[in-house]
C-alpha cells in the first residue's frame, strides 16, 4: 500500500510538473520569417530542434519612444511608373504597400517640387519675382503623384502621415540661379516660408493632408549633380523661427517641422545643438530627421543617442535610405542575399571613409539598419522609392537605385523583391503608437528589437546575419516560447494576448 501511494504521488507530481510546464509556455504566438532559403513573410508552425538555445528575455516595464511610423516615399518616378502598369497590377502594388493583406505602411514621404526621381525639373512657383506666389499650383503632380497617393489612401484602412521635403527653391530664388546646389537668397526667406503655406493648402484642396515637412532634403548638398540647395545649421534655424515657423502657426497649420535631412554621422550632432539652441529655435523644430548614406552597415548608434538626448521630446525619423547608385536585380532573389549590391561608396567615397562602405548583403543592410535606429530612439523609418523600373529609375540624374518593387511596364510585370517583405516584418506589425519596449539577448550577433503595440500585442523582430539556423528561448513575463531561425533571416514573433 506504501508501495501505491509513493506511486501514486511520483506520478501526481510528474503531472503538475508538466501542467505547470504548460501553464509557462507562451501559448498565443505567431511567427514570420524571411529568408534566403526562401521564405517571404511566411508563417512558421514547425521548428527542428536546436539544443542551444539563444536566451532572449522581454522586459516590458523597461519603455522607451513612441512609434510615429514605418514605411516609403511617394516618387514622380514612382508614380509615373505605376500609370504605365494594369489596373490589376495598380492595385496589386497598392495593396502590397497599404492594404490590410500587405505591409501597412504608416509614415511616408513625398517630394516638393522636382528631385532626381523626377522626370525632369519642375516648381509649383515657376513665375520669377512672383513674391505672394500667385502663380503658385500643384498642378505638375496631379496626373502621378497625387493619384498615387490617393490610390494608396483608398487601400489604407488605417491611414498613413505624409512628410514632405523641397530638394530646391525655384532656380530665380537662389544665388546662382540653378536647380543645383547654391544658397536661397535672404529677400526670398518670406516667400520660401510662404510657399510651404501654400503647398499645404493646396494638398488639403486635393483632399490629403500633410503631417510635416523636412525643411530641405540633404542641406550640405550633394556635389550638385541633382536638385539641391544649401542651408548651415545656423542658415536653416534662423529660417524656421523667423520665417517657416510663425508664418505656419499664423496660416493656422498644425504640421510638423523637421530639422537637418542628412546622413546621421558626426554632422548631426553638429546640427542638433544650432536647432535646439533656444526656447524659440525648440519651439518651432518637432524633430530631427536623418539618412542612411554615410555608411553601409554603420546606424551610427552614438549620433542618434546624442540627438535623442539633446532634444527627449522630439521626433527622431529616418526620412530616406535605398540600395544607391546600383541598377536593381530582376526577379532574381539571390542577388538581395548576395554581396555582390553595393552603394556609391564602394567607388566614390574618400578614401578614409572607404571603411564604411564594404560590400554588404542588401537585406541585411535593411534588417540592421531599421533595428539599430529603433533600439536607438528612432521613432520613424521611411524608405525611398516605392516603385521603380529594371534600370533602377526612371531618374533625369542617371543616378540609379534600388527599390523594394520593381516593375518592367512593357511586360507589365511586377517583382516583389526580398527587400519589401524585410520592410513589411517591421511596417506590418510595428504599428503606429507602439513603444519600444526592452529586452536581454545573450547573442550579441544576434539583433533583436520589441515594441509593445497599441492592440496590446508584442512584436519582437529577429535577424540572423548567420548562415546557420539558431534555437532560440524567448520568454516574457514568467512564461516562454522555443523555436529557431533560419540561418539569413529575419523574423517577426506575434505574441496575443492570452
Amino acid at each position: 500500500m506504501k508501495a501505491n501511494n509513493r506511486l501514486f504521488i511520483y506520478v501526481f507530481l510528474i503531472m503538475m510538473l508538466m501542467g505547470s510546464c504548460i501553464e509557462h509556455k507562451i501559448r498565443n504566438v505567431e511567427i514570420y520569417e524571411t529568408s534566403e532559403s526562401g521564405n517571404k513573410l511566411t508563417l512558421i508552425t514547425e521548428f527542428s530542434d536546436i539544443n542551444e538555445k539563444v536566451e532572449i528575455k522581454i522586459l516590458p516595464h523597461e519603455k522607451f519612444q513612441t512609434i510615429t511610423g514605418i514605411g516609403g516615399s511617394f516618387t514622380e518616378a514612382s508614380a509615373y511608373l505605376l500609370n504605365q502598369m494594369s489596373r490589376e497590377n495598380r492595385d496589386k502594388i497598392l495593396e502590397a504597400y497599404f492594404g490590410e493583406s500587405g505591409a501597412r505602411y504608416s509614415l511616408t514621404r513625398t517630394h516638393m517640387n522636382s528631385c532626381d526621381f523626377s522626370l525632369g525639373n519642375y516648381s509649383y512657383a515657376p513665375v520669377k519675382d512672383d513674391l505672394e506666389l500667385i502663380h503658385f499650383s500643384i498642378n505638375e503632380d496631379l496626373d502621378d503623384i497625387i493619384p498615387m497617393i490617393k490610390g494608396a489612401m483608398a487601400f489604407s484602412k488605417d491611414g498613413f502621415k505624409i512628410i514632405s521635403s523641397p530638394w530646391t527653391a525655384p532656380p530665380w530664388m537662389k544665388d546662382n540661379n540653378d536647380w543645383r546646389g547654391g544658397k536661397l537668397l535672404p529677400q526670398y526667406y518670406d516667400t520660401w516660408a510662404l510657399f510651404f503655406s501654400k503647398y499645404v493648402s493646396s494638398c488639403k484642396k486635393e483632399g490629403i493632408d500633410i503631417w510635416g515637412f523636412t525643411v530641405e532634403n540633404e542641406p550640405l548638398g550633394n556635389d550638385s549633380n541633382w536638385e539641391s540647395m544649401h542651408f548651415t545649421p545656423q542658415e536653416m534655424t534662423d529660417f524656421v523661427k523667423n520665417h517657416l515657423g510663425p508664418l505656419l502657426k499664423a496660416d493656422g497649420h498644425n504640421v510638423k517641422i523637421l530639422g537637418f535631412d542628412q546622413n546621421r554621422d558626426e554632422e548631426l550632432k553638429k546640427w542638433v545643438d544650432v536647432m535646439y539652441e533656444d526656447e524659440i529655435s525648440g519651439e518651432y523644430f518637432d524633430g530631427t530627421a536623418v539618412h542612411w548614406y554615410a555608411s553601409t552597415y554603420d546606424y551610427f548608434a552614438d549620433a542618434l543617442q546624442y540627438a535623442h538626448h539633446k532634444a527627449p521630446d522630439k521626433h527622431l525619423i529616418n526620412s530616406e535610405a535605398c540600395i544607391d547608385d546600383e541598377v536593381p536585380g530582376w526577379k532574381d532573389d539571390a542577388w538581395y542575399w548576395s554581396k555582390e549590391a553595393t552603394d556609391w561608396g564602394w567607388d566614390w567615397a574618400p578614401e578614409e571613409k572607404k571603411y564604411l562602405h564594404p560590400r554588404y548583403v542588401p537585406v541585411f543592410r535593411y534588417a540592421r539598419d531599421i533595428i539599430g535606429c529603433l533600439n536607438n530612439w528612432v521613432d520613424g523609418w521611411v524608405d525611398w522609392n516605392m516603385v521603380l523600373d529594371r534600370q533602377g529609375g526612371p531618374n533625369w540624374a542617371k543616378n540609379w537605385c534600388v527599390a523594394p518593387v520593381i516593375v518592367d511596364p512593357e511586360k507589365d510585370e511586377v517583382y516583389l523583391t526580398p527587400l519589401y517583405y524585410t520592410l513589411a516584418h517591421f511596417s506590418r506589425f510595428i504599428r503606429p503608437g507602439a513603444v519600444r519596449t526592452g529586452f536581454e539577448n545573450t547573442d550579441e550577433d544576434l539583433m533583436v528589437t520589441a515594441v509593445h503595440n497599441p492592440d496590446s500585442t508584442i512584436v519582437v523582430i529577429i535577424f540572423n546575419p548567420y548562415e546557420d539556423d539558431k534555437g532560440i528561448r524567448l520568454s516574457l513575463n514568467e512564461k516562454s516560447a522555443e523555436f529557431n531561425i533560419s540561418g539569413k533571416a529575419i523574423q517577426t514573433v506575434v505574441i496575443r494576448a492570452d
